[in-house]
């Protein structure tokens, strides 16, 4: 659905995007990570065909962005992180007015958006004044736009930018139940476990260039390639560790508030010679979980913290 081949765009001697290759399959919901200024807004201009890029290839929907720029804005819906709106409208006005834009007409005008204020759950709303909207409000309702046309590819630049913790909620809902609906989506964000929830795919990107690119679970294993487990005992934790640190599948062996926290030697993935170990030595074993790494930890360890 999207494929950016050698993808660079240049201001003077900057690189704002330096050979940019990534592809997204059709239901494929991308999160695209990195700092202010690392290239996720221009790269998403440029997929949206507003902004030319200095070389390379990009294609969405099989159309290229140099050629087939109006079938692309067809099949695209694009939400920038900060858009505009028409204070003096209602919102049920707003949403007939791009519908109109679409040349959506008669009476599937009026069923389109009031099925968009239906899927943003803004129905409530469709005859206030879009000025009296809180920020969370605006943004499902910039949303609500985009969907208008049912585009097939949704270019998201950051969605829950300044929302507050309920709104975020409420957007990752959302954002759920449009991949459930088939969508492709490419969605930038900051909010990084919430991109972990629901993305199948990640993409980090700093001063330009993509440092990653694949799914959660590779990210995690990439910074971290060592199964790191944590362990409980009732009683006599001194002795277990004594018992464990002997083990040839055991590489490392420290404590952490009153827990056992064990790394495996590299390519050993199963634990359960742990609660063998300790069952058989006559310990009460409490609890044996692998520790999980999110996704910031993975970002903070894959980039280095520098922005253009």
């Amino acid at each position: 659905m999207i494929e950016t081949r050698d993808l660079t765009k240049m201001y003077g001697e900057l690189y704002a995007l330096n050979r940019l290759n990534m592809k997204l399959e059709k239901g494929d919901v991308y999160g695209f990570i990195g700092p202010n200024g690392a290239g996720k807004t221009t790269t998403m201009r440029i997929l949206a065909t507003l902004l030319n890029p200095t070389w390379g290839e990009a294609t969405v929907c099989g159309y290229s962005i140099y050629t087939g720029a109006k079938e692309i804005r067809r099949l695209i819906g694009y939400m920038p992180d900060f858009f505009g709106v028409y204070d003096d409208m209602k919102v049920i006005e707003y949403l007939e007015f791009f519908a109109a834009a679409y040349r959506i007409k008669g009476p599937a005008r009026k069923q389109k958006c009031e099925q968009v204020l239906e899927l943003v759950d803004l129905t409530y709303k469709r005859d206030a004044l879009v000025t009296s909207l809180s920020r969370g409000m605006t943004q499902r309702l910039g949303l609500a736009r985009v969907l208008l046309h049912e585009p097939q590819v949704l270019l998201l630049d950051e969605p829950a930018s300044g929302l507050d913790p309920r709104a975020r909620i409420e957007m990752r809902g959302l954002l759920k139940e449009l991949r459930n609906m088939g969508k492709t989506i490419l969605v930038s964000s900051h909010i990084l476990p919430e991109l972990a929830d629901i993305c199948n795919k990640i993409g980090i990107i700093e001063r330009g260039e993509l440092l990653f690119d694949g799914d959660v679970r590779e990210a995690m294993e990439r910074v971290r390639p060592h199964t790191v487990i944590q362990i409980k005992v009732a009683d006599r934790l001194d002795e277990a560790m004594r018992v464990i640190e002997v083990h040839p599948h055991i590489a490392k062996l420290d404590t952490k508030d009153s827990m056992i926290v064990a790394t495996l030697v590299e390519g050993v993935t199963d634990p359960s010679f742990l609660a063998d170990l300790l069952v058989r030595e006559g310990f009460k074993l409490t609890m044996l979980r692998e520790e999980e790494i999110n996704l910031e930890t993975a970002f903070m360890r894959l980039t280095k913290g520098i922005t253009n």
